[in-house]
């Protein structure tokens, strides 16, 4: 049987790890949370002590991390630790964000996502899926939405899970920066790829965007079938 790619990519807080959890669950694919792995290298070096601008060190680590995704669970290890929760913090978030422009650590994590989806049908989501990682990926979807909106979004996902919450105005900015720095930088920059399809979640329900993927996955392939527990 012929493996699936659907790659999923997108702006911070704009739903793609809610939406590929979801997807994977209801085909049956792997999923693959590119995001995570980046968080995992930048929790690695702020716990070694690597200054975040030393490319060199970074892509050693990236080299040397022993990264598991985990399948029908969110579970992510580093060399063998569960670190599922101690990488989704604001903190980590940051140091993913700066490691994740490294061109060293950037090709250690490409060539460990394309050898998972080699072995299994996968849905991954991150910045630059569909246009670097797997620009031959059988369905391509670009999801945005206004920056105030994903804003709340970020906040609201932070409260339940019982994190420290800042100003709205602050996780605002902190959005809009990320935005600018996640499009400009020079490797593998944040952008839609052009036989992606957009969808603006601003105004839909994370049921209401599930179902206008998983009918893309219908239309666009022979085995998109739904897992049904």
């Amino acid at each position: 049987m012929k493996r699936i790619v659907v790659a999923i990519d997108g702006p911070a807080g704009a739903g793609k790890s809610t939406i590929a959890r979801r997807l994977a669950d209801r085909l049956g694919f792997l999923y693959i949370d590119s995001g995570a792995m980046y968080r995992a290298v930048g929790l690695w070096a702020l716990r070694r002590g690597v200054d975040l601008t030393d490319m060199h060190r970074l892509e050693q680590l990236a080299r040397e991390a022993r990264i598991e995704l985990k399948p029908a669970s969110s579970v992510v290890f580093l060399n063998g630790e569960d670190i599922t929760e101690a990488i989704r913090t604001p903190e980590i978030a940051q140091a993913a964000s700066k490691v994740s422009v490294v061109p060293g650590v950037r090709r250690a994590m490409v060539n460990e996502q394309r050898r998972i989806a080699a072995e299994t049908s996968v849905v991954m989501e991150g910045r630059d899926i569909g246009t670097v990682v797997f620009p031959d990926a059988e369905v391509k979807v670009f999801l945005d939405a206004d920056p105030p909106v994903r804003a709340a979004r970020r906040l609201n996902e932070l409260r339940e899970k019982g994190a420290a919450v800042g100003e709205p105005e602050t996780m605002l900015n902190d959005i809009r920066e990320r935005d600018q720095r996640d499009r400009t930088r020079a490797e593998a920059p944040l952008m839609q790829a052009p036989d992606a399809v957009y969808l603006d979640t601003s105004a839909m329900t994370i049921e209401q965007v599930e179902e206008a993927i998983l009918k893309l996955v219908r239309d666009r392939t022979s085995n998109g079938k739904e897992r049904h527990s």
